[in-house]
Order: C-alpha cells, then structure tokens, then sequence
C-alpha cells in the first residue's frame, strides 16, 4: 500500500443513502446503543467509529464509503447521539466500549470487518484491533489521537500558543484558582446537578473544540459542536474520559502496535491538526512502519474539513480494492 493520493484532485462525498437495517442494542442493564446498516448488504462490512469520546453519528458519514461496495455500518458508542441514557458515566470505559463493537459484530453475523475511526475514533479503533486482531480486516485513521497525558495537556492547558482567543474564552468560565486543571474543573461542572449549570459548561467545551478542528473558519462545523445534546455528551464523557487515562493500560497504545502491524492500514493526518497534533500520528506511523501514512499539508482536524475530507474518500475507495 505504497501508493499515495494526489491531494489536488476532488473526490468528493459518497451519494447520501438511507439505512436498510437499524436497531437499538442493550449491552447493559443500563446503556442501549443505537446502530444502522446501510449501503451494500453483501459489500465489505465497515465500522465507523466516531471520536469524542462522545460525539455520535450523523447520516454525513455514511457517504464517505462507495455504498454499491460497502455494507456500512453506524453506531452510537455508550452514551452518545441516540444511544440511551443521554450523557451516562456509570458503565463507561474503554474495555466496555470494545466488548460493545463486539456484540455488535455478533448481532450482525460479520465474522471480519474493516475500521474507520477518527481522533478518538482512531483511539478505539486501536484497542478493538489490539484485542481482536483476527476480527479486523484493514483500517483507516484519521487525525491519531492516543489519549496520552502529553496530548491532553496540550490541547486543555496550551494551545492558546496557536488559539488565544479561543482558548481565552474557555479558560475565563473557570475561576483562576482552578484553571490549573481545565479537564478536572469542566468534569466538576458538568456533573454538579444543575442543568444549567452543566449545559453552559457543555458548551464552552465542545465549542472550544468545534473552533479548533478546521483549519480555517467554518461556522457550520463549529455550529455542530453547539447542538445542546451533541455538547452534553461530548463534554461529559470527553472529561469522564480524560481524568481516567482513557481506561488504557498504563504502557497505552503503542506498546502493543506487534499485534497489528499484519493488517492493511492507512493513517490520514492534517498537517496543521491543533486538537490532535501531528507529533502523535508520527509516533504510530514510526511504531507502525507497515501503515501507509498520509499527512495532508493543508489539512485540519475535523473529518469535515475538505482536505482532510478528500483523503478520507481516497483512502476508502483505496482500501475497498485491498481488502476485496
């Protein structure tokens, strides 16, 4: 997989397509999760797995694989988008989460299943394939994200260097005697009791990140991270998330990569990513030397932002004649 793409050209978003199957999957006695099925019920199965923690699905991300080709598969991870009980803590970890994509994949007869996954998406996606190497068929990531303290702390506490004002406005909702630990003050807030307490935290969070997962201004993707349930999820379980190590083993993810190197893997990487800088997508790529590495010179973070977009598509059409 040594081919690159030509980043000048425009691949352009799959045709919008509508769920052939979708359901509601208790994994709990708590959390139910949200999935659909769409595209080609014979094709390739695929698992978008979105990032946050938090962050849910939309019908946008279906279209970023070939739909005659690929039985596309959605879900909402534990207390996400549709998934029920809205925003949940209790339950939610990261060995519940794969033991939930697996679940899944046993409720949809799929014995392999090629991985999409994008910031936290690549996260999970990771530890999936970590735990169940011979269930994973290929994977595509974007925007790496390893949940390590190192990036944490970059994007919560410095990376005002690049985003003053931005960072400004998140940092002033706390007082100064706290702003030490951004992630700890937040998490303190959005689980305090008071809706509206926690709402107007929910938002200064997820609209800190919404700002800073373009490269250039794009009001309808910062507009996004504003829809009060999609904030309160992110908020709450990005928090819930970080002041845990993200339930990883303290060695994380990269010292488990062996397990892995044999699936067929492309990393897509904004150059100029400010929420999941691309220091972190590095350290996978040398760890990782199998993986074909993309780095898009004009690219963000958001899968929305169009060059990071437009290798997104490449890649898709890319894996689907690898994998086939």
């Amino acid at each position: 997989m040594d081919a690159l793409p030509d980043l000048d050209l425009e691949y352009g978003l799959f045709p919008e397509c509508e769920p052939f199957n979708r359901g509601m999957l208790p994994v709990d006695d708590l959390h139910t999760l949200y999935w659909e099925e769409c595209g080609n019920p014979e094709g390739v199965p695929v698992l978008f797995i979105h990032g946050g923690p938090g962050g849910g699905c939309s019908p946008t991300h279906r279209r970023f694989f070939d739909p005659e080709r690929y039985r596309i598969i959605l879900f909402d991870q534990r207390g996400s988008g549709r998934s029920t009980p809205t925003g949940e803590l209790k339950n939610n970890t990261t060995p519940l989460l794969v033991e939930d994509m697996e679940k899944l994949r046993t409720l949809l007869h799929i014995d392999r299943w090629q991985l999409f996954g994008g910031s936290w998406g690549v996260t999970l996606a990771l530890a999936y394939a970590i735990a169940h190497p011979e269930r994973v068929i290929a994977m595509i990531l974007r925007g790496v994200f390893l949940c390590r303290p190192s990036e944490i702390h970059w994007f919560y506490q410095e990376a005002g260097m690049i985003m003053p004002e931005a960072f400004r406005q998140f940092e002033a909702f706390i007082p100064k005697e706290e702003r030490h630990d951004l992630v700890r003050a937040y998490h303190k807030r959005l689980t305090c009791g008071d809706p509206a307490i926690e709402m107007e935290a929910a938002k200064m969070w997820s609209g800190y990140e919404g700002v800073c997962s373009t490269l250039l201004p794009n009001d309808a993707i910062h507009s996004s991270f504003l829809v009060d349930r999609t904030a309160l999820c992110i908020a709450r379980i990005e928090t819930h998330y970080f002041l845990n190590d993200a339930f990883l083993p303290p060695e994380g993810l990269l010292g488990h990569i062996d397990k892995i190197r044999h699936i067929p893997t492309i990393i897509i990487q904004g150059r100029y990513d400010l929420v999941c800088p691309i220091v972190s997508a590095d350290a996978l790529a040398r760890t990782f030397p199998e993986a074909t590495y993309v780095i898009v010179p004009n690219g963000g973070h958001s899968a929305m932002d169009p060059p990071i977009q437009n290798a997104l598509i490449w890649a898709t059409d890319r894996m689907k004649s690898i994998v086939n």
